[in-house]
């Protein structure tokens, strides 16, 4: 058992942690993993998630927001990027369900974003190569050359 003392002391050092930037639940795992005993761990990740701090599915949804807003990338490396951040890959795989159909549209913008940008020096064969080694479907890919 601990006392209350330490583990104020040590969701203190969490709460720094996550306030400096959110983060998942398994990123504070990994981070406080050999530093925090494994009791009072668990108990500030169960009283984090309680009070709203952690929670996966919101960080998925403000994550790809993000992404989305700042970035053309393909739906597959959208979703490499929040398993590499140790996300649930079934909660992942339903905001992608629930939401397809604008990252559908978000992937066509994308690719055609990379299209314009790129036609200037790749022919639009080279391009379709690297939209396809990107992640992009071909379907997507087709509707942003007709859209150029």
């Amino acid at each position: 058992m601990y006392t209350i003392e330490e583990f104020d002391k040590e969701k203190t050092k969490v709460l720094k942690y996550i306030i400096y930037k959110k983060r998942t639940e398994q990123e504070i795992r990994k981070k406080f993993n050999n530093s925090i005993d494994e009791n009072i761990l668990e108990d500030i990740i169960a009283y984090l998630k309680e009070a709203q701090y952690i929670n996966d599915n919101e960080y998925i949804e403000k994550t790809i927001h993000n992404f989305t807003i700042l970035k053309n990338l393909s739906i597959k490396e959208l979703q490499h990027k929040l398993l590499a951040k140790g996300l649930n890959r079934n909660d992942i795989e339903d905001y992608f369900y629930e939401n397809r159909e604008e990252l559908e549209e978000y992937e066509i913008k994308s690719a055609n974003n990379i299209l314009s940008k790129k036609l200037m020096s790749m022919e639009p064969q080279e391009i379709k190569q690297y939209l396809v080694k990107k992640g992009y479907k071909m379907e997507n890919i087709q509707k942003a050359m007709e859209e150029e």
